[in-house]
């Protein structure tokens, strides 16, 4: 494995640990019926650089940006999980269907990604998030239900590929069903398709996310990134960057980790790509 991979996964461990350690919080305080700690205002302490006590420093009300940080984290990751196991199984069942079938069956899935692909995906996105409710949810399920497209077209393409091998042909000859072929026999086959687009998506889903929080519809009461960015934003004609500079790199680092290591599992399984870049 080489050196920049495991950095990336260590550096990916590393926000998967403050994310769940932002969830205890989180947790907690809602047990307690308190105001977590990285939201109590301390008019005091606002616009603190960054410094021992506050390693990070401290925003307009007094809130350390590093624990604000931490729950960015989480809600990171809650956006890039939840919004997968909406997207890559309806992506993959589809492709399955379109792939095995053929057919008029696979006219309906051509179809249907072929229209949800031509909608533009932000507005989509938006007009999801305002139907079921802004918040996390909202954005969770807008995100999710719009960007299955590219994983139902690369599992079908492998599927087409599968179908005309020798052990789906043997096993249609055996009589097997076509939902046993499918999940015990082509899905096995096309398995690395969903790790290497949920390292694809997570990222794209965390920066969506970002985006829609800044416009003020995503996340509500809860220190997203996109929130802190949009409330930071406003002071750096004051002087307080560190804010926006410290948010901006936690993003930076996750989207660039993440891709780096979807660019070494793309490599992994397929060694064509891997002998074309040498």
């Amino acid at each position: 494995m080489k050196l920049s991979v495991k950095v990336c996964l260590a550096v990916l461990v590393a926000y998967f640990a403050a994310a769940m350690y932002g969830e205890v919080q989180y947790r907690i305080a809602q047990y307690r019926d308190v105001t977590p700690e990285y939201n109590v205002v301390d008019t005091e302490s606002r616009y603190l650089p960054p410094s021992s006590e506050h390693w990070l420093g401290t925003d307009n009300l007094g809130r350390s940006v590093a624990l604000r940080l931490v729950q960015g984290a989480r809600i990171a990751f809650h956006v890039g999980i939840m919004t997968s196991l909406i997207a890559i199984p309806l992506g993959v069942v589809l492709g399955l269907f379109g792939g095995y079938f053929g057919g008029r069956v696979d006219s309906v899935v051509v179809w249907l990604c072929a229209t949800v692909a031509s909608m533009p995906g932000l507005l989509f996105i938006l007009a999801i998030s305002l139907v079921v409710g802004k918040g996390l949810p909202g954005v969770i399920a807008g995100i999710g239900l719009t960007t299955w497209v590219g994983t139902c077209r690369t599992v079908r393409a492998e599927v087409i590929k599968h179908s005309a091998r020798a052990y789906v042909q043997a096993a249609k000859t055996l009589g097997y069903s076509p939902w046993r072929i499918m999940f015990a026999h082509i899905l096995p086959n096309v398995a690395h398709i969903v790790l290497i687009q949920f390292s694809m998506r997570f990222p794209s889903a965390v920066s969506t996310e970002v985006f829609i929080s800044f416009l003020g519809i995503g996340v509500q009461g809860e220190p997203s990134w996109g929130v802190m960015i949009d409330n930071a934003r406003t002071r750096l004609w004051q002087g307080v960057w560190w804010e926006m500079a410290f948010t901006t790199a936690a993003i930076f680092a996750l989207v660039l980790a993440f891709n780096h290591i979807a660019d070494a599992l793309r490599d992994h399984f397929d060694p064509a790509l891997r002998s074309e870049r040498g």
